[in-house]
């Protein structure tokens, strides 16, 4: 062969290292992927792993995303995370690099699976704050982890899954959820005055609707150097909800990623949307949300 056609060789299997690198990342809320009490054959039964068939359906969900980077909550103990793990890779859905971050409500996490390696972790499992007259803790903390992508590119995420809108005896649920979010903005805040450029996506399960305070406070002020943008994810069929809640037949949106001005440019939103099929419903209430990044913008 010619120099020239070696050349021409090299050329044709390198171009697509040096092309632009694009990644996927997505965020599920997995629905009580944990041992938890379950109804069986009409009974209560404690200690119930999530069925078979609930996780074979998410994981049905996820092959037809294929994520690179992965975000989810209400995740069980390492054990159940390591589980999916497994489960996922099976599959072809490799994630050697983990983060998982301790609830101090026990029983439901938020844990980041990526490709890439993760040279950063700045998660906080213990945010405290009062509330009435009285300290409480974040039910289930806040996830920082930074991976590595390339050499030259790094991008921070950060999950969150803030209180549920059921009501309990304690507090008011939609305080506490707003107390919540605002730590979440402080934790942006600081995060924006060491690097107002980095790329940063915000994944999780804010529990309430895009015109709530909570939503609000988390997004910042619009234009703003520190300002979250909300991504415009739609399914398939145009539609935008991210939860049912069986017992009322409602059908809401109340996940989200969120992205920084400094990631926005990067974003590809015709290859972003939320994870569709018949599984859905089976798998989670709540559907996957994802987004396609260009690393070389």
């Amino acid at each position: 062969m010619s120099p020239r056609g070696i050349f021409c060789w090299i050329l044709f299997f390198c171009l697509p290292l040096l092309s632009a690198k694009e990644v996927v990342v997505a965020y599920y809320n997995l629905e009580n992927y944990l041992p938890m009490p379950r109804v069986l054959g009409g009974k209560r039964v404690e200690n119930v792993p999530k069925p078979e068939s609930e996780i074979e359906a998410l994981i049905t969900m996820l092959k037809r995303i294929r994520p690179d980077v992965l975000g989810v909550v209400e995740i069980g103990d390492q054990a159940m995370l390591a589980d999916f793990q497994a489960r996922l890779s099976a599959v072809g859905m490799v994630f050697p690099h983990s983060e998982w971050v301790a609830s101090p409500e026990g029983g439901r996490h938020i844990a980041l699976l990526s490709r890439f390696p993760i040279v950063e972790r700045n998660s906080r499992h213990e945010v405290t704050f009062e509330l009435d007259g009285l300290y409480h803790r974040m039910g289930r903390g806040i996830l920082d982890a930074t991976v590595e992508i390339t050499p030259d590119y790094r991008l921070r995420l950060v999950g969150v899954h803030l209180k549920s809108r059921r009501a309990v005896p304690a507090f008011d649920e939609k305080k506490f959820r707003a107390r919540e979010a605002l730590l979440v903005r402080a934790h942006l805040d600081a995060i924006f005055k060491t690097d107002s450029s980095v790329n940063l996506l915000l994944f999780g399960d804010l529990n309430d609707t895009k015109n709530e305070s909570p939503v609000k406070d988390i997004q910042g002020i619009s234009g703003s150097r520190s300002a979250m943008r909300d991504l415009p994810l739609r399914d398939a069929h145009g539609l935008v909800w991210t939860h049912f809640w069986s017992e009322a037949d409602v059908y809401s949106r109340i996940d989200y990623l969120l992205a920084s001005e400094g990631l926005w440019p990067e974003l590809k939103l015709s290859r972003s949307g939320i994870g569709g099929g018949r599984e859905w419903r089976l798998a989670s209430d709540h559907r996957p949300l994802y987004t396609t990044i260009s690393t070389s913008e």
